[in-house]
């Protein structure tokens, strides 16, 4: 069993920037894939980012692409999504999640673990 606890969101101003964390705990962690899933009010949950269990893979929706970046920390247990530039549209719920397969999946499906989320909130 795998827990995860989301930090770091809040209310920003569109432009801003944003670090989310999520701590890792109950098995080694540097077997999983991480991810990050966002759901905005009415909507289902979509990914955002994903990131391999060594870093050397990562993957960004196209609606984050070039402004937010996934990293991970396996020595602290701890994945990061780094929130540039931020947008009203932006604003969601931030799930973490983890995944024991190899692969960077897209699919809300292939993943094991969630957190309880985090609220990212960007004002315009």
């Amino acid at each position: 069993q795998v827990q995860l606890v989301e930090s770091g969101g809040g209310l920003v101003q569109a432009g801003g920037s944003l670090t989310l964390s999520c701590a890792a705990s109950g098995r080694t962690f540097g077997g999983f894939v991480m991810g990050w899933f966002r759901q905005a009010p009415g909507k289902g949950r979509e990914f955002v980012s994903g990131i391999s269990w060594t870093g050397g893979r990562t993957s960004y929706s196209d609606y984050v692409k070039g402004r937010f970046t996934i990293s991970r920390d396996n020595a602290k247990n701890t994945v990061y999504l780094q929130m540039n530039n931020l947008k009203p549209e932006d604003t969601a719920v931030y799930y973490c999640t983890a995944d024991r397969g190899v692969v960077v999946s897209t699919s809300e499906g292939d993943y094991d673990y969630w957190g309880q989320g985090t609220q990212v909130t960007v004002s315009s």
